[in-house]
């Protein structure tokens, strides 16, 4: 499953991502905890979620808010939180570069 960065309202997002081969499989973002009491995408929960998903028949994403872990930005309230949300539904992530 390969690591992706995507362009977030304040700078890039860090993700997992883990597609089907069947190109019209169902989709699934994970999202984390909150960010301001040790909430990553790395979470147990998160983790997990992200793999039964995937088992199901999803193409997975997860991904770290503006903040978090090595995506960019600052924590916002949940309003900015929201809007890295709506990027990660409309973006095609592509993978993450060393």
């Amino acid at each position: 499953m390969p690591e992706v960065i995507f362009p977030g309202p304040e700078g890039r997002l860090e993700g997992r991502y883990h597609p089907q081969k069947q190109k019209d499989a169902p989709i699934a973002i994970v999202l984390h905890p909150h960010p301001q009491f040790g909430g990553t995408m790395n979470n147990k929960v998160v983790y997990n979620l992200h793999y039964a998903f995937h088992k199901m028949g999803f193409t997975v994403l997860r991904f770290n808010f503006r903040g978090v872990g090595r995506s960019q930005g600052e924590y916002d309230q949940g309003v900015g939180e929201l809007s890295d949300c709506m990027i990660s539904a409309s973006s095609r992530p592509a993978p993450a570069r060393a």
